[in-house]
């Protein structure tokens, strides 16, 4: 998939810079899959990764990788921009849940 966008970005100049950064993403959140998973785990307070709808489970580690990872993006960012997507695109109880998961793992790792 990812040799499929990077053709698709190449093809389409103007997408040049967002595809960088989502290949960012995908790439380190594979990387740090487990690490990221058990900070999920860990915070995620009587839910199991198994439990979470898959929408609300990708959207979580991809904002997690943007917390733990990348200073580039502001906490505050990467929460606000998770919890729209999941508001928009999962359940009514989404939003909420990812805000108060990665809010509480923002906390953790400033410390």
């Amino acid at each position: 998939m990812l040799e499929e966008e990077a053709a698709r970005a190449a093809a389409q100049p103007e997408r040049e810079s967002s595809w960088k950064y989502a290949r960012d993403i995908v790439e380190g959140v594979d990387a740090r899959l487990d690490d990221i998973d058990e900070t999920i785990g860990s915070h995620a307070q009587g839910w199991s990764l198994a439990r979470m709808p898959a929408l609300d489970r990708a959207v979580a580690r991809l904002a997690a990788w943007e917390i733990l990872y990348n200073d580039e993006v502001p906490d505050a960012v990467a929460i606000a921009e998770a919890v729209e997507l999941a508001s928009k695109l999962s359940t009514e109880e989404s939003g909420g849940f990812l805000n108060g998961l990665l809010g509480a793992i923002s906390r953790d790792h400033a410390v």
